[in-house]
Protein backbone atom coordinates (compact mmCIF):
# COMPACT_ATOMS: atom_id res chain seq x y z
CA UNK A 1 0.00 0.00 0.00
CA UNK A 2 0.94 3.35 -0.26
CA UNK A 3 3.00 3.06 2.99
CA UNK A 4 5.65 0.75 1.96
CA UNK A 5 5.39 1.11 -1.72
CA UNK A 6 7.37 4.26 -2.33
CA UNK A 7 10.05 2.64 -0.25
CA UNK A 8 9.81 -0.58 -2.18
CA UNK A 9 10.36 1.48 -5.39
CA UNK A 10 13.30 2.74 -3.86
CA UNK A 11 14.75 -0.26 -3.12
CA UNK A 12 14.00 -2.27 -6.28
CA UNK A 13 15.79 0.47 -8.32
CA UNK A 14 18.76 0.05 -6.31
CA UNK A 15 17.98 -3.81 -7.58
CA UNK A 16 16.93 -3.81 -10.56
CA UNK A 17 17.94 -0.27 -11.87
CA UNK A 18 15.84 2.71 -12.33
CA UNK A 19 16.36 1.78 -15.98
CA UNK A 20 14.61 -1.23 -15.62
CA UNK A 21 11.21 0.56 -13.99
CA UNK A 22 8.09 -0.72 -16.20
CA UNK A 23 5.41 0.72 -14.31
CA UNK A 24 3.81 1.26 -10.77
CA UNK A 25 -0.01 -0.29 -11.38
CA UNK A 26 -3.01 1.37 -9.26
CA UNK A 27 -5.45 -1.75 -8.10
CA UNK A 28 -8.62 -0.58 -7.04
CA UNK A 29 -8.79 -2.88 -3.93
CA UNK A 30 -12.15 -1.78 -2.86
CA UNK A 31 -15.30 -1.48 -4.33
CA UNK A 32 -17.22 0.65 -1.43
CA UNK A 33 -15.54 2.89 0.41
CA UNK A 34 -14.39 2.10 3.87
CA UNK A 35 -16.86 4.51 6.00
CA UNK A 36 -15.30 3.80 9.53
CA UNK A 37 -11.67 5.09 8.31
CA UNK A 38 -10.56 8.13 10.17
CA UNK A 39 -9.08 10.11 7.00
CA UNK A 40 -9.22 8.84 3.67
CA UNK A 41 -10.31 5.30 2.55
CA UNK A 42 -7.90 3.15 1.09
CA UNK A 43 -8.97 1.95 -1.87
CA UNK A 44 -5.96 0.59 -4.09
CA UNK A 45 -3.02 -0.53 -3.38
CA UNK A 46 0.19 -0.27 -6.16
CA UNK A 47 2.21 -2.96 -8.01
CA UNK A 48 5.56 -2.16 -9.09
CA UNK A 49 6.45 -3.52 -12.22
CA UNK A 50 10.13 -3.77 -12.92
CA UNK A 51 12.04 -6.16 -15.61
CA UNK A 52 15.59 -7.26 -15.27
CA UNK A 53 16.49 -6.07 -18.69
CA UNK A 54 14.00 -3.25 -20.42
CA UNK A 55 15.48 -3.19 -23.77
CA UNK A 56 15.30 -6.88 -24.43
CA UNK A 57 11.68 -7.88 -22.58
CA UNK A 58 8.38 -7.04 -24.09
CA UNK A 59 4.96 -8.09 -22.25
CA UNK A 60 1.77 -10.01 -23.21
CA UNK A 61 -1.07 -8.00 -24.26
CA UNK A 62 -4.25 -8.99 -22.84
CA UNK A 63 -6.97 -10.94 -24.15
CA UNK A 64 -10.42 -8.00 -25.30
CA UNK A 65 -13.44 -8.05 -22.58
CA UNK A 66 -16.61 -9.01 -23.67
CA UNK A 67 -17.48 -5.24 -22.45
CA UNK A 68 -14.24 -4.15 -25.04
CA UNK A 69 -15.94 -5.98 -27.59
CA UNK A 70 -19.22 -4.48 -26.92
CA UNK A 71 -18.17 -1.33 -28.01
CA UNK A 72 -18.00 -3.18 -31.45
CA UNK A 73 -21.89 -2.38 -33.41
CA UNK A 74 -22.62 -2.52 -36.82
CA UNK A 75 -25.40 0.48 -37.86
CA UNK A 76 -24.91 0.53 -41.40
CA UNK A 77 -25.50 -2.98 -41.99
CA UNK A 78 -22.08 -3.99 -43.27
CA UNK A 79 -21.09 -7.37 -43.94
CA UNK A 80 -18.19 -7.69 -42.30
CA UNK A 81 -19.47 -7.25 -39.24
CA UNK A 82 -19.28 -5.57 -35.63
CA UNK A 83 -16.87 -2.42 -36.11
CA UNK A 84 -15.88 0.60 -33.76
CA UNK A 85 -14.54 4.12 -35.14
CA UNK A 86 -11.53 6.32 -34.59
CA UNK A 87 -11.31 9.95 -35.46
CA UNK A 88 -9.99 10.70 -39.16
CA UNK A 89 -7.90 13.54 -38.18
CA UNK A 90 -4.20 13.84 -37.25
CA UNK A 91 -2.44 15.62 -34.48
CA UNK A 92 -0.44 17.98 -36.33
CA UNK A 93 -1.49 21.31 -38.24
CA UNK A 94 -1.35 21.97 -41.42
CA UNK A 95 1.88 24.10 -41.15
CA UNK A 96 3.26 20.73 -40.15
CA UNK A 97 2.14 18.46 -42.31
CA UNK A 98 0.77 20.36 -45.54
CA UNK A 99 -0.24 17.07 -47.44
CA UNK A 100 -2.38 15.79 -44.94
CA UNK A 101 -4.59 19.08 -45.58
CA UNK A 102 -6.88 18.45 -48.69
CA UNK A 103 -10.58 18.01 -49.01
CA UNK A 104 -12.53 14.92 -48.96
CA UNK A 105 -15.77 14.81 -50.92
CA UNK A 106 -18.92 12.98 -48.73
CA UNK A 107 -20.72 10.88 -50.76
CA UNK A 108 -23.91 11.46 -48.90
CA UNK A 109 -24.08 15.22 -49.96
CA UNK A 110 -21.44 15.58 -52.10
CA UNK A 111 -19.77 18.32 -49.91
CA UNK A 112 -16.15 18.78 -50.08
CA UNK A 113 -15.06 18.99 -46.49
CA UNK A 114 -11.97 19.45 -44.73
CA UNK A 115 -10.58 19.14 -41.69
CA UNK A 116 -11.70 20.73 -38.25
CA UNK A 117 -9.95 23.88 -37.35
CA UNK A 118 -6.01 23.77 -38.04
CA UNK A 119 -5.75 19.89 -37.70
CA UNK A 120 -5.11 18.06 -40.80
CA UNK A 121 -6.20 14.45 -41.73
CA UNK A 122 -4.59 11.21 -40.63
CA UNK A 123 -3.56 10.02 -43.49
CA UNK A 124 -2.37 10.91 -46.94
CA UNK A 125 -4.49 11.71 -50.09
CA UNK A 126 -3.72 7.71 -51.62
CA UNK A 127 -4.14 5.63 -48.09
CA UNK A 128 -8.05 7.80 -48.09
CA UNK A 129 -8.43 7.05 -51.69
CA UNK A 130 -7.81 3.47 -50.59
CA UNK A 131 -9.88 3.75 -47.52
CA UNK A 132 -12.91 4.84 -49.79
CA UNK A 133 -12.77 1.93 -52.04
CA UNK A 134 -12.72 -0.74 -49.01
CA UNK A 135 -15.38 1.40 -47.65
CA UNK A 136 -13.90 2.34 -43.83
CA UNK A 137 -15.37 5.39 -43.79
CA UNK A 138 -18.51 6.17 -41.76
CA UNK A 139 -20.15 9.47 -42.51
CA UNK A 140 -22.60 9.43 -38.70
CA UNK A 141 -25.58 7.97 -38.42
CA UNK A 142 -27.78 10.60 -41.06
CA UNK A 143 -24.96 10.62 -43.36
CA UNK A 144 -23.92 14.37 -43.12
CA UNK A 145 -20.96 14.37 -40.93
CA UNK A 146 -18.50 17.43 -41.55
CA UNK A 147 -15.93 15.39 -40.78
CA UNK A 148 -15.68 10.89 -41.53
CA UNK A 149 -14.73 8.43 -38.95
CA UNK A 150 -12.57 5.39 -39.55
CA UNK A 151 -13.92 2.13 -39.07
CA UNK A 152 -12.31 -0.79 -37.21
CA UNK A 153 -13.58 -4.30 -36.91
CA UNK A 154 -13.91 -6.49 -34.86
CA UNK A 155 -12.15 -9.69 -35.93
CA UNK A 156 -8.84 -7.35 -36.47
CA UNK A 157 -8.91 -6.14 -33.01
CA UNK A 158 -5.77 -7.11 -31.53
CA UNK A 159 -5.28 -8.01 -27.78
CA UNK A 160 -5.39 -4.88 -25.45
CA UNK A 161 -2.09 -3.31 -23.80
CA UNK A 162 -2.50 -3.11 -19.83
CA UNK A 163 -3.37 -0.03 -18.52
CA UNK A 164 -1.83 1.09 -15.00
CA UNK A 165 -5.17 1.11 -13.56
CA UNK A 166 -7.20 -1.98 -12.56
CA UNK A 167 -10.52 -1.72 -11.75
CA UNK A 168 -12.08 -4.34 -9.17
CA UNK A 169 -14.86 -4.90 -11.80
CA UNK A 170 -11.29 -6.40 -14.46
CA UNK A 171 -8.86 -7.31 -11.73
CA UNK A 172 -11.16 -8.49 -8.68
CA UNK A 173 -11.21 -6.71 -5.41
CA UNK A 174 -10.37 -7.74 -1.47
CA UNK A 175 -14.06 -8.23 -1.05
CA UNK A 176 -14.32 -11.10 -3.84
CA UNK A 177 -11.24 -12.46 -2.53
CA UNK A 178 -12.87 -13.12 1.01
CA UNK A 179 -15.61 -14.73 -1.05
CA UNK A 180 -13.31 -16.93 -2.36
CA UNK A 181 -11.58 -17.63 0.83
CA UNK A 182 -14.95 -18.27 2.67
CA UNK A 183 -15.70 -21.24 -0.01
CA UNK A 184 -12.32 -22.81 0.99
CA UNK A 185 -11.57 -21.93 4.18
CA UNK A 186 -13.55 -22.07 7.70
CA UNK A 187 -11.36 -18.36 8.57
CA UNK A 188 -10.51 -15.82 6.01
CA UNK A 189 -6.87 -13.98 5.60
CA UNK A 190 -6.95 -10.37 6.36
CA UNK A 191 -5.69 -8.96 3.48
CA UNK A 192 -6.04 -11.65 0.78
CA UNK A 193 -5.64 -11.29 -3.48
CA UNK A 194 -8.05 -12.87 -5.63
CA UNK A 195 -7.37 -14.98 -8.07
CA UNK A 196 -8.51 -12.29 -10.90
CA UNK A 197 -5.56 -10.33 -9.78
CA UNK A 198 -3.11 -12.71 -10.37
CA UNK A 199 -4.45 -13.91 -13.08
CA UNK A 200 -3.42 -10.70 -14.92
CA UNK A 201 -0.21 -10.43 -13.23
CA UNK A 202 0.79 -14.21 -14.09
CA UNK A 203 -1.27 -13.17 -17.96
CA UNK A 204 1.06 -9.97 -18.10
CA UNK A 205 4.38 -11.42 -17.55
CA UNK A 206 4.72 -15.15 -18.14
CA UNK A 207 3.80 -17.86 -20.63
CA UNK A 208 3.04 -21.69 -20.27
CA UNK A 209 5.56 -23.40 -18.17
CA UNK A 210 7.12 -20.34 -16.54
CA UNK A 211 7.70 -21.19 -13.03
CA UNK A 212 6.57 -18.66 -10.66
CA UNK A 213 8.16 -18.27 -6.74
CA UNK A 214 5.94 -16.81 -4.61
CA UNK A 215 8.56 -16.17 -0.92
CA UNK A 216 5.23 -15.19 0.88
CA UNK A 217 2.61 -17.26 -0.10
CA UNK A 218 -0.18 -16.66 2.62
CA UNK A 219 -3.22 -18.40 1.88
CA UNK A 220 -1.65 -20.08 -1.33
CA UNK A 221 -3.78 -17.70 -4.33
CA UNK A 222 -0.75 -16.86 -6.12
CA UNK A 223 0.42 -21.14 -6.66
CA UNK A 224 -3.41 -21.98 -7.26
CA UNK A 225 -3.49 -19.56 -10.35
CA UNK A 226 -0.05 -20.44 -11.58
CA UNK A 227 -1.04 -24.62 -11.10
CA UNK A 228 -4.62 -23.48 -13.07
CA UNK A 229 -2.91 -21.43 -15.87
CA UNK A 230 0.03 -24.34 -16.36
CA UNK A 231 2.86 -22.60 -14.95
CA UNK A 232 5.07 -24.60 -12.86
CA UNK A 233 5.38 -22.40 -9.39
CA UNK A 234 7.61 -22.95 -5.97
CA UNK A 235 5.87 -21.71 -2.54
CA UNK A 236 7.35 -20.87 0.42
CA UNK A 237 5.48 -20.10 3.67
CA UNK A 238 7.19 -20.24 7.49
CA UNK A 239 3.65 -20.00 8.83
CA UNK A 240 1.32 -23.26 9.75
CA UNK A 241 -1.07 -22.25 7.43
CA UNK A 242 1.20 -23.90 4.66
CA UNK A 243 -0.31 -26.98 5.95
CA UNK A 244 -3.59 -25.96 7.07
CA UNK A 245 -4.66 -23.55 3.85
CA UNK A 246 -2.36 -23.93 1.54
CA UNK A 247 -1.95 -27.76 1.06
CA UNK A 248 -5.83 -28.32 1.31
CA UNK A 249 -6.23 -25.83 -1.22
CA UNK A 250 -3.83 -26.54 -3.96
CA UNK A 251 -5.25 -30.66 -2.81
CA UNK A 252 -8.77 -29.09 -4.78
CA UNK A 253 -6.97 -27.00 -7.06
CA UNK A 254 -5.85 -30.35 -8.44
CA UNK A 255 -8.66 -32.20 -7.94
CA UNK A 256 -10.38 -29.38 -10.57
CA UNK A 257 -12.10 -27.66 -7.92
CA UNK A 258 -14.48 -24.94 -10.07
CA UNK A 259 -13.45 -21.47 -7.86
CA UNK A 260 -11.70 -18.42 -8.56
CA UNK A 261 -10.84 -18.46 -11.82
CA UNK A 262 -11.52 -22.08 -12.67
CA UNK A 263 -14.15 -21.73 -15.77
CA UNK A 264 -12.64 -18.88 -16.88
CA UNK A 265 -9.43 -20.77 -18.12
CA UNK A 266 -11.32 -24.20 -18.60
CA UNK A 267 -9.94 -25.61 -15.24
CA UNK A 268 -11.56 -29.02 -14.03
CA UNK A 269 -14.14 -31.38 -15.25
CA UNK A 270 -15.84 -31.09 -18.38
CA UNK A 271 -19.50 -29.23 -18.49
CA UNK A 272 -20.60 -32.51 -19.48
CA UNK A 273 -20.01 -34.13 -15.59
CA UNK A 274 -17.09 -36.13 -16.00
CA UNK A 275 -15.35 -37.27 -12.51
CA UNK A 276 -12.40 -36.00 -11.12
CA UNK A 277 -9.23 -38.74 -11.87
CA UNK A 278 -9.14 -40.07 -8.13
CA UNK A 279 -13.12 -40.96 -8.75
CA UNK A 280 -11.88 -42.70 -12.35
CA UNK A 281 -12.89 -40.00 -14.42
CA UNK A 282 -10.88 -38.46 -17.41
CA UNK A 283 -9.85 -35.68 -15.27
CA UNK A 284 -5.76 -35.22 -15.06
CA UNK A 285 -5.00 -32.06 -12.73
CA UNK A 286 -1.10 -32.58 -12.15
CA UNK A 287 0.21 -32.32 -8.90
CA UNK A 288 3.14 -30.84 -6.39
CA UNK A 289 5.17 -32.01 -3.79
CA UNK A 290 4.39 -30.67 -0.30
CA UNK A 291 8.03 -30.10 1.45
CA UNK A 292 8.76 -28.79 4.84
CA UNK A 293 12.15 -27.40 5.92
CA UNK A 294 14.86 -29.90 7.49
CA UNK A 295 17.21 -29.47 10.86
CA UNK A 296 19.78 -26.93 10.29
CA UNK A 297 22.79 -27.73 9.23
CA UNK A 298 24.92 -26.39 12.14
CA UNK A 299 23.92 -27.25 15.50
CA UNK A 300 24.81 -23.94 18.21
CA UNK A 301 28.42 -25.11 18.99
CA UNK A 302 28.78 -25.09 14.94
CA UNK A 303 28.84 -28.80 14.16
CA UNK A 304 26.68 -30.67 11.99
CA UNK A 305 23.88 -31.22 13.15
CA UNK A 306 23.25 -34.71 14.76
CA UNK A 307 19.60 -34.95 12.24
CA UNK A 308 21.17 -34.32 9.24
CA UNK A 309 21.33 -37.32 7.34
CA UNK A 310 24.00 -38.53 4.62
CA UNK A 311 21.71 -37.80 1.31
CA UNK A 312 21.05 -34.22 2.80
CA UNK A 313 24.47 -33.13 3.62
CA UNK A 314 25.42 -34.52 0.25
CA UNK A 315 22.79 -32.92 -2.03
CA UNK A 316 24.26 -29.51 0.29
CA UNK A 317 27.45 -29.94 -0.27
CA UNK A 318 26.99 -30.50 -3.96
CA UNK A 319 24.87 -27.67 -4.27
CA UNK A 320 27.59 -25.62 -2.90
CA UNK A 321 30.78 -27.17 -5.08
CA UNK A 322 28.84 -26.62 -8.43
CA UNK A 323 25.73 -24.38 -8.08
CA UNK A 324 23.37 -27.26 -8.97
CA UNK A 325 20.73 -29.58 -8.17
CA UNK A 326 21.97 -33.02 -6.68
CA UNK A 327 21.05 -36.24 -8.19
CA UNK A 328 21.04 -39.06 -6.47
CA UNK A 329 20.27 -41.26 -9.49
CA UNK A 330 23.99 -40.33 -10.70
CA UNK A 331 25.59 -40.73 -7.84
CA UNK A 332 26.71 -44.79 -6.52
CA UNK A 333 24.26 -45.85 -3.62
CA UNK A 334 25.78 -46.14 -0.20
CA UNK A 335 29.51 -45.04 -1.40
CA UNK A 336 30.56 -41.84 -0.55
CA UNK A 337 30.64 -40.70 -4.69
CA UNK A 338 28.30 -37.62 -5.31
CA UNK A 339 28.93 -37.50 -8.76
CA UNK A 340 31.00 -36.06 -11.61
CA UNK A 341 30.70 -32.10 -12.46
CA UNK A 342 31.29 -30.96 -15.72
CA UNK A 343 32.19 -27.45 -17.19
CA UNK A 344 32.83 -25.90 -20.27
CA UNK A 345 35.79 -23.47 -20.03
CA UNK A 346 34.88 -22.25 -23.59
CA UNK A 347 31.60 -21.25 -23.31
CA UNK A 348 32.12 -17.55 -23.19
CA UNK A 349 29.73 -15.78 -20.27
CA UNK A 350 28.81 -13.30 -22.98
CA UNK A 351 25.75 -15.57 -23.74
CA UNK A 352 24.41 -14.94 -20.77
CA UNK A 353 23.46 -11.72 -21.04
CA UNK A 354 20.50 -10.77 -22.14
CA UNK A 355 18.89 -13.57 -21.40
CA UNK A 356 15.89 -13.90 -19.14
CA UNK A 357 14.28 -15.99 -16.08
CA UNK A 358 10.35 -15.29 -17.18
CA UNK A 359 9.28 -15.62 -20.29
CA UNK A 360 12.21 -16.59 -22.74
CA UNK A 361 10.28 -17.51 -25.51
CA UNK A 362 9.59 -13.63 -25.81
CA UNK A 363 13.21 -13.03 -26.59
CA UNK A 364 13.37 -11.77 -30.36
CA UNK A 365 16.79 -13.57 -32.40
CA UNK A 366 18.74 -10.65 -32.31
CA UNK A 367 19.51 -11.03 -28.65
CA UNK A 368 22.05 -12.95 -26.64
CA UNK A 369 21.19 -16.87 -26.38
CA UNK A 370 18.14 -17.95 -23.88
CA UNK A 371 19.72 -20.51 -21.42
CA UNK A 372 16.52 -20.93 -20.16
CA UNK A 373 14.90 -22.72 -23.72
CA UNK A 374 17.26 -23.83 -25.03
CA UNK A 375 19.61 -27.09 -23.65
CA UNK A 376 23.09 -26.29 -22.03
CA UNK A 377 26.07 -27.73 -24.53
CA UNK A 378 26.52 -30.24 -21.55
CA UNK A 379 23.79 -31.61 -18.39
CA UNK A 380 24.97 -31.00 -15.23
CA UNK A 381 26.25 -33.98 -13.79
CA UNK A 382 26.45 -35.44 -17.18
CA UNK A 383 28.62 -38.36 -18.25
CA UNK A 384 31.14 -37.98 -20.72
CA UNK A 385 28.97 -39.91 -23.25
CA UNK A 386 26.56 -37.17 -23.03
CA UNK A 387 29.66 -34.67 -23.18
CA UNK A 388 29.66 -35.89 -26.74
CA UNK A 389 26.95 -35.90 -28.15
CA UNK A 390 26.30 -32.47 -26.96
CA UNK A 391 26.52 -29.20 -28.95
CA UNK A 392 27.65 -25.93 -27.68
CA UNK A 393 25.20 -23.22 -28.26
CA UNK A 394 26.10 -21.63 -31.87
CA UNK A 395 27.26 -18.39 -30.47
CA UNK A 396 30.19 -20.16 -28.52
CA UNK A 397 32.90 -19.45 -30.60
CA UNK A 398 34.86 -22.86 -29.67
CA UNK A 399 33.48 -25.46 -31.95
CA UNK A 400 34.88 -28.44 -29.51
CA UNK A 401 34.69 -27.52 -26.41
CA UNK A 402 36.31 -29.56 -23.73
CA UNK A 403 34.57 -30.00 -20.40
CA UNK A 404 36.43 -29.66 -17.49
CA UNK A 405 35.17 -32.78 -14.29
CA UNK A 406 35.66 -33.45 -10.89
CA UNK A 407 34.52 -35.70 -9.06
CA UNK A 408 33.36 -35.54 -5.12
CA UNK A 409 33.04 -37.40 -2.28
CA UNK A 410 31.44 -37.61 0.87
CA UNK A 411 32.57 -39.15 4.37
CA UNK A 412 29.93 -38.79 6.52
CA UNK A 413 27.26 -40.53 8.18
CA UNK A 414 29.17 -44.08 8.67
CA UNK A 415 29.14 -44.36 4.59
CA UNK A 416 31.80 -46.76 4.46
CA UNK A 417 30.84 -48.76 7.71
CA UNK A 418 32.28 -49.07 10.88
CA UNK A 419 35.34 -50.82 10.41
CA UNK A 420 37.20 -47.96 9.41
CA UNK A 421 38.31 -44.84 11.65
CA UNK A 422 35.52 -42.75 13.26
CA UNK A 423 32.84 -44.80 11.07
CA UNK A 424 34.82 -44.26 7.74
CA UNK A 425 34.58 -40.39 8.65
CA UNK A 426 38.65 -39.82 8.26
CA UNK A 427 40.36 -39.96 5.29
CA UNK A 428 43.39 -42.37 6.05
CA UNK A 429 45.37 -43.90 3.97
CA UNK A 430 43.19 -47.03 3.89
CA UNK A 431 40.13 -45.11 2.99
CA UNK A 432 41.92 -43.33 0.10
CA UNK A 433 42.77 -46.51 -1.49
CA UNK A 434 39.07 -47.24 -1.15
CA UNK A 435 37.83 -44.13 -3.07
CA UNK A 436 40.80 -44.13 -5.61
CA UNK A 437 39.46 -47.82 -6.00
CA UNK A 438 35.91 -46.57 -6.68
CA UNK A 439 37.14 -43.54 -8.48
CA UNK A 440 38.50 -45.92 -11.02
CA UNK A 441 35.17 -46.96 -11.76
CA UNK A 442 33.16 -43.80 -12.62
CA UNK A 443 32.94 -41.88 -16.15
CA UNK A 444 35.79 -40.04 -15.56
CA UNK A 445 38.56 -41.88 -13.51
CA UNK A 446 41.25 -39.22 -14.45
CA UNK A 447 39.06 -36.48 -13.11
CA UNK A 448 40.30 -34.75 -9.76
CA UNK A 449 38.97 -35.99 -6.61
CA UNK A 450 37.06 -33.28 -4.06
CA UNK A 451 37.15 -35.00 -0.74
CA UNK A 452 34.73 -33.84 2.46
CA UNK A 453 35.21 -35.54 5.35
CA UNK A 454 36.02 -34.76 9.68
CA UNK A 455 39.22 -35.51 9.37
CA UNK A 456 42.49 -36.15 7.14
CA UNK A 457 45.35 -38.40 8.39
CA UNK A 458 46.90 -37.51 5.17
CA UNK A 459 50.01 -35.17 4.00
CA UNK A 460 49.65 -32.74 1.56
CA UNK A 461 52.49 -34.68 -0.65
CA UNK A 462 50.59 -37.47 -0.86
CA UNK A 463 47.15 -35.84 -1.47
CA UNK A 464 48.45 -34.16 -4.30
CA UNK A 465 50.07 -37.15 -6.14
CA UNK A 466 46.27 -39.04 -6.03
CA UNK A 467 45.09 -35.55 -7.42
CA UNK A 468 42.85 -35.46 -4.11
CA UNK A 469 41.90 -32.24 -2.34
CA UNK A 470 40.74 -32.06 1.34
CA UNK A 471 37.85 -30.07 2.82
CA UNK A 472 37.15 -30.17 6.29
CA UNK A 473 33.88 -31.02 8.07
CA UNK A 474 32.20 -28.50 9.61
CA UNK A 475 34.41 -25.72 8.42
CA UNK A 476 34.40 -26.21 4.80
CA UNK A 477 30.56 -26.38 4.52
CA UNK A 478 29.22 -22.96 4.48
CA UNK A 479 25.80 -22.13 5.17
CA UNK A 480 25.56 -19.13 3.56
Amino acid sequence: DDNEGHYLKVMMDEVFGRGNFVANVVWQKRISPANDATHFSSDHDNIIVFTKQKRSWSLNRLDRTELQNSYYKNPDNDLRGDWNSVTYTGNKTRLERPNLYYGIRNPNTNELVFPPDSLTWRYGEETHQKNEKENLLYWGKSGDSKSPRMKMFLENASAVVPRSVWSAADAGSTQLSMTEQKTLFSNAFGTPKPELLLQRILSIATNPNDLILDSFLGSGTTAAVAHKMGRRWIGIEMGEHAATHCLPRLQKVVGGEQGGISKAVGWGPSAEGESTAAAGGKWQGGGFRFMRLGEPVFDAQGRIHSAVRFATLAAFVWQQETGTAFSAALAKAGTPYLGTHYIYDSLSRNILLGSEPISPLKTSATDAVDLFSQPMPLADHATPASAAAATPPASDPAPNPTPRATAYYLLYNGILGDKRPASGNVLTQAVLDALLQLHASTPSPDAPVVVYGEACRLGTERLQRANVTFKHIPYDVKAR
